[in-house]
This record gives structure tokens, sequence and C-alpha cells, in this order.
């Protein structure tokens, strides 16, 4: 509407007048915004007319047309997609992330120990009000439905380390499963799921299935018949406060550990930390090590320290830590 009514204006006054398209846009452009300036050239009587005209209908036109755009700008949807759209450009820089299906107490609970990590997390909700949880934390929230391809790649799937389904239904992260699956072969899946859904979870592509009422029972069994042990792996930090991790590691071809036994390496006197397990990187055979076990590239370790002494054992073993960056 407005841009017709400027056409309109120019075009009367060169036909009535005999101006120039420039005289003609300029006295268009001055009688519609009322800046109260001079007439471009003497008018005719028509001229005249065909400027009251104008101004009685051009004005409620432009006024509505610009009290129509302030409040198209100014809108929350508009808010809503230009926020959207700078997460969107946040997210395409990550790489190795871990995606997160679900912000309920499942998907809440993972995010808050992923956030320990020096992972990137991205988390996909189709839950307003959670969305806005996500943005007074900090956490990079994708708006949309998880089971969508096209969520998926927004949240970069095909550059993601790990994806964490943490849905109520077990037919919605099957779903999300075999849609993640086609899109990265090489992803880590770990998914919520019923027990008597694991094995079409795995046939799906899932890594690990995890079943929380399962887990909490046991959890609760280990409370009662071992408390102590329960207490030191779910605190994990000593007494006088010094926070305590269990990481796995890969041995890196160009570690000084490769090849090494573990009396060799000596590593509880030189950084402190303890090797809990050794697992082979080809036969896939976890071991309690003891002075004379081999360590060899690709083997992984299972270490129990600070994350002090485990950015020490990395700088000087070289060692790849799947959980930092």
């Amino acid at each position: 509407m407005l841009g017709l009514l400027f056409l309109i204006g120019t075009g009367g006054y060169m036909l009535l007048e005999g101006w120039t398209p420039l005289q003609a846009l300029y006295m268009t452009v001055i009688s519609l915004t009322t800046v109260g300036f001079g007439e471009v050239l003497p008018l005719s009587d028509k001229g005249m007319m065909f400027t009251i005209m104008l101004l009685l209908s051009g004005v409620g036109i432009l006024t509505y047309s610009v009290t129509f755009i302030a409040e198209y700008l100014l809108s929350a949807p508009v808010g809503e997609r230009v926020r959207r759209k700078r997460m969107l450009k946040q997210i395409e820089q990550q790489h190795e992330h871990v995606i997160v299906c679900g912000y309920g107490r499942v998907g809440q609970s993972a995010v808050e120990s992923l956030r320990n990590s020096n992972r990137a997390i991205v988390v996909i909700e189709k839950d307003a009000d959670r969305m806005a949880q996500l943005a007074e934390q900090g956490i990079m929230g994708l708006y949309g439905d998880a089971t969508r391809d096209e969520v998926l790649l927004q949240a970069g799937i095909d550059r993601a380390w790990g994806l964490i389904v943490g849905i109520g239904s077990d037919s919605v992260n099957l779903f999300i499963v075999l849609s993640a699956r086609a899109l990265n072969k090489e992803l880590y899946i770990v998914t919520r799921s019923s027990v008597e859904n694991e094995k079409k979870m795995r046939l799906a592509g899932a890594n690990r299935i995890v079943s929380p009422y399962e887990i909490g029972g046991r959890h609760m069994a280990n409370i009662i018949a071992r408390p102590h042990v329960t207490d030191f792996f779910a605190g994990l930090t000593l007494d006088d406060g010094v926070e305590l991790w269990i990481e796995s590691l890969t041995i890196a071809p160009d570690s000084e550990l490769a090849g090494q036994t573990v009396g060799e390496a000596d590593i509880r006197r030189r950084v402190g930390i303890s090797i809990v397990t050794v697992t082979s990187g080809t036969e896939g055979k976890a071991i309690l090590p003891d002075a004379n076990t081999v360590m060899h590239a690709g083997d992984q370790l299972i270490v129990l320290g600070t994350r002090e002494q485990l950015s020490v054992l990395q700088a000087i073993a070289k060692c790849e830590l799947p959980h930092q960056h």
C-alpha cells in the first residue's frame, strides 16, 4: 500500500503538472511526511486538488504502515526469530559437541553432568518454558522436534560427537535414534529406554541403553548393601574438598606410555593418578593392571584423579581424553 501510494503520487504530479520524476517524487514525499516545505513549483488547480486527495488518503496509510512495521519489528515472534538465527550461527561453529534431546528431568540431569566437562552441549527442546530455562542458564538450545531430520541437522548432528536421547517415550526415542544413526554413522548414541525395548534400540543404532528405573533400583540396593562405596562414587570428593574424577583416556601412538609397563610409567608417583583398568584397543578386554601390565597405543585407561592431575597426565603422555577438548 505504501509503495503504491508513492507511485500514484509521483505519477499524478508528472501527469498533471508535467514535472520531472525527481520533482514529482520530492513533492510526494514532502506532502505525505507533512514536513512543511514549500511546493517545488506553483501548483495548478488540478494539482492542488490532487494534493488534497493525496494528503487525505495518504497520511492515514503512511501512519498505518509505520505503525505496522514498528509492531512487526518489536513483536515477540520476530524477536524469537532473531534469537533463533543467532543461536543457529552459534551452533554452526560447534564441532565434536554433544546433543541432548529433551530437557525434562533426565535431560536436565544429563546436561548438569555434562557441563562439568569441556565439551559443548546443544539441547533440542520443543517446550517454550524449558527453552526459556536454557536461555537463562546460558545453554545452547534449539527449539524444535528432535524426530525431524532438519532439526537434527540444525543441531549439527553431522559434526557432533555424541547424542543423548532422554525423552519419556520409547517410540519417540527409537525414531530419534534411527534418524540420528542414518545422519551420522560415527555418532555415539546413548538413549533412555525401558528394559523390554533395549534390543530394538540396539538394532536402531544406539551404543548404550539406559533404563532410569533399573539404574535407580540398583542404586537404592547398593546404598543398602554398600553404603560407603556408593557414597564414594556418588560424591567422588575427598574430605579436604579436592574433587576426584573417574576419566577414560586413550593412549596416543606417540605417547611415551605406549610400550611401557605400568611399573615403568610410574604414573602414581609422577602424577598422583591411579589407573583403575586397562582395556586393550585390539581385543576390547578390560583388566585390573599390575606393575607388569604392558600398555599399548590405542589402549583405553580408566583413571582416578583430580582435573589438574588429569591435565598433567595429558601433557606428559600426550594422551587423548575423550571427554575433553
